[in-house]
C-alpha cells in the first residue's frame, strides 16, 4: 500500500546512546558522536540532563537543563568551532 500523500519532512534530533565516552545524537537524519573530551559540558550531566534537548530554528541545539546551546554545524567542523575556554577569562577580580 502507497500513500498517496507523502508526510512532510520535519527537523527532528534524538539521543539515541549514552556511554562513558560520549554520546550518539541523530539531528535531521545525520548521527554525530559528541565525546566529553570535546563537549566537557555534558560530562558530569545526568542521563535525563542529555536527553533533554531541544532542536530551534533548524540549527541550534538547546539544553535547558545544563544551559547549553551549540549550532549544528559545529559538531562536523571542531576546528572551525573551538569549544574550550581559557581559565584566566573566568578568574575572580582581585
Amino acid at each position: 500500500m502507497k500513500l498517496k500523500n507523502r508526510g512532510k519532512n520535519i527537523l527532528a534530533v534524538e539521543v539515541t546512546q549514552i556511554s562513558q565516552q560520549g554520546f550518539w545524537l541523530i539531528v535531521n537524519e545525520t548521527e554525530y558522536f559528541l565525546p566529553y573530551r570535546e563537549f566537557p559540558w555534558f560530562s558530569n550531566a545526568i542521563v535525563s540532563q542529555i536527553y533533554n534537548i531541544r532542536l530551534l530554528h533548524g540549527n541550534h541545539l538547546h539544553w535547558p537543563d545544563l544551559d547549553v546551546d551549540l549550532e549544528i554545524e559545529s559538531l562536523s567542523d571542531l576546528e572551525k568551532y573551538p569549544l574550550t575556554y581559557e581559565k584566566d577569562l573566568f578568574r575572580k577580580a582581585s
